[in-house]
């Protein structure tokens, strides 16, 4: 009976998984467009698995999309922008959420021109009309843009715009320029016919903006309990940008498998522009992704304050954590 007995435990051992996999949600903060990609990639090269995670991701609605998400724990995990992070926080501070892995260390906030129409510099916008949606990621930060450059606010014409209609009317030249993600106006502009040569994309990170972009936020709870699940999640993270970086094509075919409506050559430009202008810099080259540089972390609050009167005294470990990062970061080679 004792043989018998053993025998059986021994087969409900074996028959049992020799693990538990934890189950990630994942926010988005946008569509699922192409610098996406590379989570897709994550999941379908089986990173994510190999790290015991099971990983669903979901589409956004805009750049702080996420934070609420993640703050409530409805998601464990989102990708979202750093600065309404910190907004978030100030205004929440009890609030369980921050963010442990930068990925866009350039943000994609942009004025896209035309150079037909005069606009390739930042003084060029003084004395022409800016297009601007009021609810725009990018047109929140102009005024810091406006301030590094010297800007004379009173020169420059802002015309109101909706999403749907900012791109057309600078190509139907109504507007000389307009706020927008580099990546997205740029192509959306191509789309409609205006000459790739005739556009002139002005990233405000080039020009004095020390703002940080996307990150991947988490559930302060949640990574309390699991804090090995979270370093994992942000290994296979990297491990997906990686691949899209050395494969974009390959990176693509993973999106446009869950989105089979966009167009798969539209969207590997797209990943490809955030790859090259918010990614791959030369920072993150020699420090490697996902961690910030403190001084010019300390910079950007500062450069908040022009657009935003903080309730607290900023406090940078509040907002990032670089407690779940490999020291030295990421390697993108």
């Amino acid at each position: 009976m004792l043989h018998r007995s053993l025998i059986g435990l021994m087969g409900i051992a074996l028959a049992a998984p020799a693990f538990a996999e934890t189950d990630m949600p994942f926010a988005l903060d946008w569509k699922f467009e192409g610098p996406a990609a590379p989570y897709f990639t994550a999941i379908d090269k089986g990173f994510f698995a190999d790290k015991d995670l099971t990983v669903e991701i979901t589409a956004g609605q805009g750049s702080l999309d996420a934070i609420p998400k993640v703050a409530t724990g409805a998601f464990p995990v989102g990708f979202a922008d750093i600065n309404s992070l910190i907004k978030f926080l100030d205004q929440n501070p009890d609030a369980p959420v921050i963010a442990v892995m930068m990925v866009y260390d350039k943000p994609p906030f942009a004025i896209v021109g035309r150079k037909s129409l005069g606009v390739e510099m930042p003084k060029d916008l003084e004395g022409k009309v800016l297009g601007a949606p009021p609810p725009d990621g990018a047109w929140a930060q102009f005024p810091i843009f406006a301030a590094e450059n010297d800007l004379d606010m009173d020169a420059i014409t802002v015309e109101p715009v909706g999403f749907p209609t900012r791109e057309p009317m600078l190509a139907e030249g109504k507007v000389a320029s307009i706020t927008g993600f580099s990546f997205s106006s740029f192509l959306n502009l191509v789309r409609l016919g205006v000459p790739e040569d005739d556009i002139s994309t002005i990233l405000m990170a080039d020009h004095g903006v020390d703002l940080y972009g996307n990150a991947i936020i988490v559930n302060t709870n949640f990574a309390d309990e699991n804090p090995e699940a979270v370093t994992g999640f942000l290994e296979a993270i990297a491990m997906g940008w990686k691949d899209a970086i050395a494969d974009p094509e390959a990176a693509t075919a993973s999106l446009v498998e869950r989105n089979p409506a966009a167009d798969a050559e539209l969207e590997q430009r797209r990943l490809q522009l955030a790859i090259d202008a918010n990614v791959v810099t030369d920072w993150t080259q020699a420090n490697g992704m996902g961690r910030i540089d403190d001084d010019r972390f300390a910079n950007a609050l500062e450069q908040i304050k022009l657009t935003y009167e903080f309730q607290n005294e900023p406090d940078a470990s509040a907002y990032f954590t670089d407690a779940y990062l490999p020291e030295g970061g990421f390697s993108l080679d």
